[in-house]
């Protein structure tokens, strides 16, 4: 064809236009790309080009001036006329085409256009001829006569289901569906404007290269040398090929239809084209009058075609403008000084979005001999079709071929994905390639037919995996469908993204199938482990991959959901999936419906449910019988509130209609059914409630309002009293000023006495019957007859509501005086003691042990006191009451009220009023002169002045355009820092203890004060935080200085001795018990020296005296906190640990020198060898332990292995913590998700409890152990032991308290045997940062605390990631020598502790992961400044290891919520953050050193903070996980300053385990070890509490052996 030259210019008032000077035209060009308003832009565009316009223009122009002054014209309107006007004078469409065509075509840069692309061979074509206007058929015909050979519509994309994979057929897209939103006036008028244009079209004749669409981000005219050459060779494709011809009517955005690649205008083929031809179209195509887009299935705003026609463009920008909600002025001035520095933003393709100036875009290039599409199809070497055309019609389905050395491209000729949405939003794509036929296996191009621009593609689909690895993949056009083989060399790399995509939901709907509770850390190490297969061209899949194709693989995880049973937990709730979809910003429920009709069903066993629990007859009735009711009724409330809750309105589920045929629908009242179930339809179960719902259940409020526990009785309402109901029995017994008491009571005839147990009448009648015994009867003068009733409690007001049993009672301290009118029936009320044989008794049938009599109503038991504050269920106490207190109640509280007070002992002077005492007590503890105390840090200040570690420096300014999410940082809060962590206590010594005299003689003991001495901590000296890091963690000064402090400020006891005296050396002294303090000097602060200690502070003996001249020496012997008098040994608890994993537990209670661990069982055979390798005399089970338990029950004494098994009696502590994923993510018991738990671990390690009865018991799990199903879990747990007979109490701890870097907050239930004393849970041994400190739990409104009384400070400091690794040796991303030397000595307390005493020079497991090129280029960018993250990331292109190149995130969107840059530049990378917009899937961005994905969802994710980050050498770990991820649920894994993830010894020291610790496989399996085990510290201060209580028990066994002793010898 004719070379194409500049284009002709459209006359305009018979003038021709003006040529413009080249730096006018360059300006023009960048108004366009500058990011003015259009005021501005029209504004600029008047002053740049008024000294060239034409005076008839300039009369124009003034006369419209005129009119917008005088408000006859408005400013929309004004704008718009301008603009038509200089785009006449001077050939402008938005701006300067004309420009645009020379500089951007290829004079400008001085290449000649591409040779090649068309085929070498062939004579070139002559032009199509220039365009008539039409005379055929009238103007108001057009429409009808286009309509009837409209294009035919693209068959419904079989939209891709992995799930084919398990069994082959194609899934069907929905059809693409008519828009019926257009007014009927609206397509009036869009015809007119039709019309109107193809008259331009043609009057102007063909205009070479003139793009007919354009983006509005795209600066006009850019039109490539490649774009040019695709124009010529389209205009050598036969009209008969092509479909879509006749001026298919489109909304305003897009009036010019796109066209066929290089047919510039398609209307002569339209007249030409045969009715026969229309018949041709597919079944499945419907013939419509006027196809018209739907708006979302249009091109997103970047690739929205603009059209040359200046009254259309006028009218477009009208509708913007009445479209666009106004800003307020003075936002709107203020923007507008941004938005002038804005940068222009690179152009677009207009058909498929992609990037002109990337350097990846690729262009098409046909193979030899290509033929177009109908005659490859009629080749005989496919021997498919003859050349008559009408044979296609005898075919009922398409044609298949094989296609290989493929590509797709779009109209410009750019290589395109097919599997972006391009298809599904009718962009038209084309491919070249070798058809071969459908038999043929050879991808090579031997016996292929060469084709080339074949298409439009109407759709893509997946058949499934032929042979396992390799999906089949094909698409089809209107003539025929082709079954992907290999990609042309250039196309290969998009190619293999889909395969790899394809292949990644493979793995991930497979790794779901067996793995429904996994993490997404487990995910992604599945990703990261497996190996791609041959087909795919890759090394190695990444969570960048994964991350890449998050919206396929959860559509297919979704659709593999269909299949399921509709009461079965869709995977894709799991764990995994929902932090995948919050991380990647996954759109839920798209096209859910179409897929439903085809879906395949996976060929893979189908999830039945978990597995049998062995269960003792015990656990078994309660999880079966006492909590069905419960059942039905959340089963009821759920049916209920099925509508409300599981609607979110917005996703396509939401909004398509019922379905009809599924059983919720056949049950309602429209389609015939009752309307009972109220279950809203099957098919529209909306994805995006059962997200949150499921989310909703992991998050647990630490701020729900405590509910005040209500009085049983108001006694402020006084009850009339009948006294003819009422009359004494018997003589008085006792008599006082007011009160006259009697044994006996006869009232209506029944006789009530001292000790029966009665019902009383409440104040609300709704409520049940309260019980209680009297414990005293008498006759009041002012309130009449009265009784005293110390209270029973239900089982429904204790923690167990709803699950306990009805006829169960609690003892509680609760009593008060009623009348006796309220009494309303004698009731049984019977102590059920232990029986002798109690631990004997496990696995036996409970009916045999529940009471005989009949369940009347009136008869009930007890067997255990209950604390409501604490929730502790304990043996009854054996206090009985004195003569002065009648009841056990009141004599219990008088008793805990007296230890409270402050109380001073032993006077030893008098001076002045004051009066000086040897010892004081306090919530029965004795201080004596010369003990240790710990004080709030709030009683005494230092004499030296710190500076205030507290303040971050100020944050310096930062150039927004390198860093731009840096402006997400605007919380100084920083995840992970310990500014906040409060002082430990501070300490002293007594000197003296003093209170004034009251002027009845009696000391003021409301005021008693202490004179003590101070103790420097090593951060409290001038030396500040960096001498306590080296110092040892109990390490104090002596100092001179004194201070006079409220008794009341003492927190408790403490040992302080010379260190140089202690006989056993330091180690021996500080491991041998708690709070235990050293000095080997003195502080003095004035000259801030250290010096030698004065020899009084050094003698333990000297504890002081009373003031006064040599009066009262009396001394006291210093009283070491809890030592017994005579030493007993203990002998260790046997213990059984089951889900032992590594071992964690196990090691701390041997620690704390409480347990030997004799049985373990694990199943997961890495940590099973773990746990022998650090327990070589244990016994490790690696089966399931419901098969273990069984074997025991049947009376078995070893498994098939041959290791013996514990029997009953033998195990005297079980310990474990039950894995309990299963159920974690449901909101609600139902019948089937109640099922689920009834065979859970947590029931199989019930009744592991109850068949060997050990004497103590604990369960370890996560923190919202307590919380899950409102928490039922919790309820029936403690249920179970409370009926087995167990004293239970439950709590959340803080690891981080207890001696770890690291913030761990895990739920804790302690049970102890009858006889033996329950265990109270440890006290914090160290601060720790208070946010992570909200340790109570809310359970039915309720609050409860745990028994710790240290909630603002604690013995020791805080232990930071710098205590915790610093001495490690600096390793690199990927190190794996499993076994390095220490290379320094230990640095830190915490080190020494680790390390041991004995010299170890082999440091294990100092390794980690390899992350992958791109991962470990962004850790290298991450500064090493505390807090940093990846919103510190550098917006740059950098080279990856692999030779790759890691690209800048293009930012391309307005993003309303944060507006623009102080630069002015853009901050969305979404459609999404423009209002009411959803995501557009061709934004994505992939391969930058920003994570796409943060940004897109940081918005509704608290912007993602701490992903990326780095931990701060003075802050803590968050909770170790299984697998370090930087993306992960944990994201601070990045070491301090080396740019490499945590090691897995450095995870295992932020647990707390000794570096002599073994772990066991592969760099994951350890990772795992280490993340799923307790913290041996935790465990170590739990242990020593179990100590404390064997140790009692054992001392008043010993007491009474004494005694015993003593009697028989008397």
């Amino acid at each position: 064809m004719p070379a194409r030259t500049a284009p002709a210019r459209v006359p305009t008032l018979a003038t021709p236009a003006i040529s413009l000077p080249d730096d006018v035209r360059r300006r023009l060009k960048d108004l366009e790309r500058d990011g003015l308003t259009e005021k501005e832009r029209v504004k600029e565009k008047l002053n740049l080009l008024h000294e060239f316009l034409q005076t008839e223009i300039k009369a124009q122009l003034s006369d419209l001036e005129t009119k917008l002054r005088k408000e006859e014209l408005s400013e929309e309107g004004y704008l718009a006329k301008v603009k038509s006007l200089l785009n006449k004078d001077f050939s402008l469409e938005n701006g300067a085409h004309t420009l645009n065509r020379e500089a951007n075509g290829y004079l400008e840069n001085g290449k000649g256009r591409r040779v090649g692309m068309s085929e070498p061979d062939t004579p070139p074509k002559p032009g199509p001829k220039p365009r008539a206007p039409r005379r055929s058929k009238s103007d108001g015909e057009t429409t009808s006569e286009a309509s009837s050979s409209s294009m035919v519509t693209r068959r419904a994309t079989r939209q891709t289901t992995i799930t084919a994979h398990f069994a082959k057929g194609p899934a069907k897209r929905k059809p693409e569906e008519e828009s019926e939103r257009a007014k009927s006036e609206e397509s009036a008028e869009e015809e007119d404007r039709d019309q109107e244009k193809r008259r331009r079209v043609t009057s102007r004749g063909p205009v070479a290269g003139h793009p007919e669409a354009e983006p509005e981000r795209v600066t006009p005219g850019i039109h490539t040398a490649q774009e040019e050459e695709r124009d010529e060779n389209e205009d050598e494709r036969p009209g008969s090929q092509t479909k879509e011809i006749t001026s298919r009517q489109k909304p305003k955005e897009e009036p010019d239809r796109e066209e066929r690649p290089g047919t510039h205008t398609n209307m002569d083929e339209a007249d030409k084209r045969s009715p026969s031809q229309d018949e041709r179209r597919p079944r499945s195509q419907p013939k419509d009058p006027v196809v018209k887009r739907r708006p979302e299935e249009t091109e997103p705003e970047q690739v929205t075609p603009q059209t040359s026609d200046d009254r259309d463009e006028d009218e477009k920008e009208e509708k913007r403008r009445k479209t666009t909600p106004k800003e307020p002025t003075e936002k709107k001035v203020a923007r507008t000084k941004t938005v002038v520095n804005a940068k222009a933003q690179p152009p677009r393709c207009v058909q498929c979005g992609q990037y002109l100036d990337d350097v990846d875009l690729k262009y098409e290039q046909h193979p030899p001999d290509a033929l177009e599409e109908p005659q490859m199809l009629t080749n005989e070497k496919l021997s498919i079709f003859d050349a008559n055309e009408s044979g296609f019609e005898s075919y009922e389905a398409f044609p298949q071929h094989k296609l290989t050395c493929f590509s797709v491209y779009c109209k410009r000729g750019h290589l395109c994905p097919i599997d972006t949405g391009l298809i599904e939003k009718n962009v038209e794509l084309f491919f070249s390639g070798s058809a071969k036929p459908i038999y043929e296996d050879n991808p090579s191009l031997e016996g292929g037919v060469n084709g080339k621009n074949l298409g439009p593609i109407n759709e893509w689909w997946i058949t499934g995996f032929d042979g396992g690895e390799k999906a089949l993949i094909g698409f089809s056009t209107s003539f025929a469908e082709y079954i992907l083989m290999d990609p042309s060399p250039e196309y290969a790399p998009i190619f293999g993204l889909m395969q790899e995509k394809i292949y990644i939901s493979k793995i991930v709907v497979e790794f779901l199938q067996g793995n429904p509770d996994a993490t997404y850390e487990d995910l992604i190490n599945k990703i990261e482990t497996t190996v791609p297969p041959s087909a795919i061209n890759l090394n190695r899949f990444t969570e960048d991959s994964l991350l890449r194709h998050a919206q396929f693989v959860v559509g297919q995880v979704e659709s593999y959901d269909d299949a399921k049973d509709s009461d079965e937990q869709p995977i894709f709730l799991s764990p995994c999936m929902r932090d995948l979809i919050k991380l990647a910003g996954v759109t839920l429920g798209q096209r859910r419906a179409e897929r439903r009709q085809t879906i395949r069903h996976s060929t893979k066993e189908k999830d039945k449910g978990p597995t049998k629990a062995t269960t003792t007859k015990l656990v078994y009735q309660i999880f079966d019988t006492f909590f069905a009711e419960q059942i039905e009724k959340d089963d009821r409330e759920d049916k209920e509130n099925a509508f409300k809750r599981r609607r979110c309105g917005v996703c396509e589920v939401c909004q398509q209609p019922e379905c009809g045929k599924c059983k919720a629908c056949k049950d309602m009242v429209k389609f015939g059914g009752s309307g009972r179930s109220k279950q809203a339809c099957l098919k529209r179960r909306c994805p995006n409630m059962a997200m949150k719902e499921a989310d909703d259940d992991e998050e647990v409020d630490d701020n729900i309002p405590e509910m005040p526990s209500p009085k049983k009785m108001h006694q402020g309402k006084k009850k009339k009293q009948n006294k003819d109901r009422i009359s004494w029995m018997g003589p008085s017994i006792k008599h006082d000023e007011k009160r006259t008491f009697y044994e006996k009571v006869c009232i209506d005839e029944m006789t009530l006495e001292m000790g029966d147990c009665v019902s009383v009448i409440p104040d609300d009648s709704s409520k049940p019957l309260y019980l209680a015994r009297v414990t005293a009867l008498w006759e009041d003068i002012n309130n009449g007859q009265m009784f005293h009733a110390h209270w029973f409690c239900a089982g429904t007001d204790t923690v167990l509501g709803a699950t306990s049993d009805p006829r169960e009672l609690f003892l509680v301290d609760e009593c008060e005086d009623m009348q006796l009118s309220y009494i309303h029936g004698k009731v049984k009320v019977i102590y059920k003691p232990p029986s002798k044989d109690w631990s004997m008794e496990g696995g036996m049938d409970p009916e045999a042990m529940l009471l005989g009599e009949v369940d009347d109503g009136k008869t009930y038991f007890y067997q255990l006191w209950y604390d409501p504050d604490y929730a502790r269920f304990e043996s009854p106490p054996k206090i009985q009451p004195s003569e002065s207190k009648f009841c056990v109640s009141c004599a219990r509280m008088a008793e805990m009220r007296y230890k409270e007070i402050p109380r001073v002992l032993e006077q030893v002077d008098e001076v002045d009023g004051q009066l000086f005492y040897s010892s004081a007590t306090k919530n029965g503890i004795v201080y004596r002169l010369g003990d240790g105390v710990y004080l709030s840090p709030e009683a005494f200040t230092f004499n030296i002045k710190l500076s205030n570690p507290g303040k971050r420096p100020r944050k310096e300014p930062v150039d927004e355009d390198l860093y731009p999410e840096h402006y997400r940082k605007y919380s100084d809060y920083i995840k992970g820092s310990n500014l906040d962590a409060p002082e430990p206590y501070r300490i002293g010594r007594i000197r003296e203890i003093f209170c004034s005299k009251k002027t009845s003689g009696k000391p003021n003991e409301a005021e008693i004060k202490i004179r003590l001495n101070k103790f420097y901590r090593p951060e409290n000296t001038h030396k500040s935080t960096p001498a306590s890091y080296h110092a040892d963690i109990n390490l104090v000064y002596w100092s001179d200085e004194e201070a006079v402090v409220d008794f009341k400020a003492v927190q408790g006891r403490c040992t302080i001795e010379y260190g140089e005296d202690l006989p056993g050396g330091l180690q021996d002294y500080s491991e041998g018990g708690p709070d235990r303090f050293y000095f080997l000097e003195a502080y003095n602060a004035k000259s801030k020296s250290f010096e030698d200690p004065p020899n009084h502070a050094r003698s333990p003996g000297n504890k002081g005296k009373g003031k006064g001249k040599g009066k009262g020496k009396t001394k006291s012997p210093v009283s070491e906190p809890s030592e017994p008098k005579t030493v007993i040994k203990l002998p260790k608890l046997r213990t059984l640990d089951v889900f032992s994993g590594c071992g964690g537990l196990s090691e701390g209670f041997h620690q704390a020198g409480i347990s030997e661990t004799l049985w373990a069982i694990e199943m997961w055979e890495p940590a099973a060898q773990a746990f022998r390798l650090n327990n070589p005399s244990s016994t490790v089970f690696t089966e399931d332990c419901n098969v273990l338990l069984k074997l025991v029950m049947a009376g078995e004494v070893t498994n098939s292995l041959g290791q013996r098994l514990p029997q009953k009696g033998d195990v005297e502590m079980l310990c474990g913590g039950p894995p309990c994923q299963g159920f974690s993510g449901m909101n609600r018991f139902n019948s089937r998700t109640y099922s689920k738990f009834k065979n859970s671990l947590v029931v199989s390690f019930l009744s592991y409890c109850d068949y060997y009865r050990p004497r103590y018991f604990l369960l370890e799990n996560v923190r919202n152990f307590v919380s899950f199903k409102r928490s039922m879990v919790l309820k029936l747990t403690l249920r179970c032991l409370v009926r087995m007979g167990y004293q239970c109490t439950f709590g959340v701890l803080q690891a981080g308290q207890y001696g770890v870097a690291q913030t761990r907050r895990r739920a804790i239930i302690l049970a102890a045997a009858p006889g033996e004393k329950l265990p109270l849970f440890p006290e914090p041994l160290h601060v720790f940062a208070p946010r992570a400190c909200q340790l109570s739990v809310v359970v039915d409104d309720k609050k409860f605390v745990s028994n710790i009384t240290r909630l603002s400070s604690g013995p020791y400091r805080t232990i930071t990631v710098r205590d915790t690794m610093s001495d490690l040796p600096e390793i690199r991303n990927g190190a794996s020598a499993s076994e390095i030397s220490y290379n320094g000595e230990p640095q830190s307390w915490f080190q020494r502790q680790l390390r041991g005493s004995h010299y170890q020079p082999i440091l294990r497991d100092h390794i980690c992961k390899d992350m992958s090129p791109l991962v470990a280029a962004r850790m290298r960018h991450i500064p090493l400044a505390p807090g940093s993250d990846w919103r510190d990331l550098p917006n740059i292109e950098v080279s990856l290891s692999d030779g790759t190149l890691a690209k800048k995130l293009r930012y391309t969107y307005h993003d309303r919520k944060n507006g623009r840059s102080s630069s002015g530049a853009l901050r969305g990378v979404c459609s999404c953050v423009e209002a009411g917009r959803a995501c557009d899937p061709s934004a994505r961005q992939f391969n930058t050193l920003i994570p796409w994905c943060l940004p897109h969802t940081g918005n509704r994710h608290n912007h993602w903070a701490g992903l990326y980050g780095r931990l701060e050498w003075d802050g803590f770990f968050s909770t170790t996980v299984t697998n370090p991820e930087p993306m992960g649920k944990q994201g601070r894994v990045l070491h301090p300053e080396q740019h490499r993830v945590v090691s897995v010894r450095e995870c295992a020291r932020s647990q707390g385990f000794p570096d002599t610790y073994r772990l066991f496989g592969n760099i994951l399996d350890r990772h795992r070890q280490v993340g799923n085990a307790v913290p041996p510290p935790l465990a170590k201060a739990i242990g020593l509490e179990i100590k404390l209580c064997v140790l009692a028990k054992a001392q008043e066994s010993a007491s009474a052996n004494v005694e015993a002793d003593t009697t028989t010898r008397d």
